[in-house]
């Protein structure tokens, strides 16, 4: 078998056999297969698709291209929470320790930005001292002690998916729904968890663009999980809008920081309060409505901020990030973006606001750009806000006057200004379980 023939095969539109998906994850992991070669056969995926059977043997040959975590020591029903990722997305910052503060245990693995969208555990290793390298055993231990762990991706866990990720983050093909699905799906299914809770973003910041897409990778990973005995359930969220205010690594936890303290942004707070009584009521907490109590309850009693600090000292970061932000440190510029019109934000296209937020420095270019936790984009004017010329609708931080000229000429091409208050669109548009 030829890696050469295999790529010919899809390029031409033909189905790929389980051996072959196989041959090309096993040789791809051991380094047997080139980048180059690896490379083709994604564009080739990208613009021919994969049946729902090539995309199951896909998963299945990048989950056990590793290890498979056997969490059977930890008491209870375990959940794992995923979103596909969007610009100022941090939900999962409130989401799980909102749920382990209500007794649910959460292991999740997550990874590095991709794109425009910003990754999870970038964010989380902004925080001075974070150890995101868990090993299994330190990752099972953490979550008996608190019931919560959050790291990057092990050597051990689907190491063909993480080879594979980083190649789709520089090759144009972060957002084909069968690449997508497979990345997602592998690394939840190899993490062991019991219940597997997705966040599919939907809009001009998310992965998948439109909502019948949205949906479509949502019901495909749905259908994975199930097929490996997986609870598995998906939100469709709108990510037309960046969520809360800030963009960017150290920006994002102070915003998730002061969200648990019950001062962040309504959007932000309101889909993290959805998601997590949906883990909640799966975890058999109770009804929706009590569930929903529980959740907010944790945010006004301060637990789920407590159980955030437990997780920061766990895994060897400087809790005092939670009431001393000038931690973090600063930037050494700063820059206004002002309004070039009188009237309301009608749209944003919200795919170039996180493009320049990555040219700032927060997010990578390349799978070897160095990340700049600093640096960022915290909204002054959100979708529906009336603004006047000269208003400012962003600051941006960053350590280059160039970037800080390159991303304001991006940010402004993002912008659309009506005179009529346009309709906002719901934050949630639906529920696939």
């Amino acid at each position: 078998m030829r890696m050469y023939d295999i790529i010919e095969k899809k390029r031409d539109g033909y189905v790929l056999t389980a051996e072959e998906i196989n041959f090309f994850i096993n040789g791809f992991s051991t380094g047997n297969i080139p980048d180059y070669q690896a490379s083709a056969l994604l564009m080739a995926i990208y613009l021919r698709g994969m049946t729902e059977d090539e995309i199951f043997n896909l998963t299945g040959a990048m989950i056990h291209s590793g290890e498979i975590f056997n969490l059977s020591s930890i008491p209870g029903i375990k959940f794992d929470k995923h979103s596909t990722g969007g610009v100022g997305d941090k939900t999962t910052l409130i989401v799980a320790p909102v749920a382990a503060a209500c007794g649910v245990p959460i292991v999740k693995l997550s990874g590095k930005g991709l794109g425009h969208t910003g990754g999870t555990i970038d964010k989380l290793n902004s925080i001075p001292g974070f150890n995101s390298n868990l090993t299994i055993d330190q990752i099972i231990s953490n979550v008996r002690k608190i019931g919560l762990s959050i790291s990057t991706q092990t050597g051990n866990i689907t190491p063909a998916d993480k080879k594979v990720y980083a190649l789709r983050d520089v090759t144009a093909t972060s957002d084909c729904i069968p690449l997508i699905a497979s990345s997602i799906m592998s690394k939840k299914i190899a993490t062991g968890s019991d219940v597997i809770v997705l966040d599919v973003k939907t809009g001009s910041g998310a992965l998948t663009k439109s909502i019948d897409d949205s949906i479509k990778l949502a019901k495909l990973m749905v259908g994975i999980g199930r097929k490996f005995s997986k609870k598995t359930v998906a939100f469709i969220t709108e990510m037309d809008n960046p969520l809360g205010y800030s963009i960017g690594n150290s920006l994002e936890i102070i915003e998730a920081i002061e969200t648990l303290k019950g001062r962040g942004p309504k959007d932000l707070l309101d889909i993290s309060i959805v998601i997590s009584s949906k883990i909640l009521e799966l975890a058999g907490k109770g009804n929706p409505e009590h569930c929903t109590d529980l959740a907010v309850n944790s945010i006004k009693n301060g637990t789920a901020l407590n159980k955030f600090a437990e997780l920061i000292s766990i895994q060897g970061g400087n809790r005092d990030v939670i009431y001393d932000y000038s931690l973090f440190g600063e930037s050494k510029l700063q820059h206004e973006v002002t309004s070039d019109a009188t009237g309301y934000i009608s749209s944003y296209n919200t795919k170039l606001i996180g493009i320049a937020a990555m040219i700032l420095g927060a997010g990578r270019e390349t799978e070897d750009s160095l990340i700049d936790n600093n640096a960022g984009i915290i909204l002054k004017a959100k979708v529906g806000d009336f603004v006047t010329k000269g208003d400012t609708l962003a600051t941006f931080y960053s350590d280059s006057e160039n970037k800080l000229i390159e991303s304001n000429s991006i940010f402004k091409k993002s912008i659309l200004y009506s005179s009529e208050k346009p309709v906002i669109k719901p934050l949630i548009h639906s529920f696939i379980d």
